[in-house]
């Protein structure tokens, strides 16, 4: 992401993600065809999260589309070709949807949500 607002989104989805423990491995790796927002690791499951900063939930859901999905998983293959040593890992890509709140953000956090 390249605008203030969504670096400001990145910055909540890594501060969710590291509470629920999850350890950020990269951010904003780019690669093959695409771009990966986070790249994170909890256990034995390395999470490629696509961060997306929207009015309504629905607009986020439709914004990782079939172009964007080959182009993340594009940059996945990309970035597991430089980390070998991570790609005995099960392998997810998350979404992390941020929504306006009535006093803060909503941050919904969906894993596995394609393949």
């Amino acid at each position: 992401m390249s605008t203030k607002k969504g670096q400001e989104a990145e910055e909540k989805a890594a501060r969710h993600l590291r509470w629920h423990g999850y350890t950020m491995l990269d951010r904003n790796a780019r690669g093959g065809r695409g771009e990966l927002d986070i790249v994170a690791r909890k256990a034995d499951v390395l999470a490629f999260v696509e961060v997306k900063r929207r009015p309504r939930r629905e607009d986020g859901l439709l914004a990782v589309h079939a172009d964007k999905q080959t182009r993340l998983r594009s940059a996945a293959t990309a970035w597991l070709a430089r980390h070998p040593e991570l790609t005995q890992l099960q392998c997810r890509f998350d979404l992390i949807i941020i929504t306006p709140g009535k006093l803060i953000p909503r941050i919904e956090h969906l894993r596995d949500v394609f393949r």
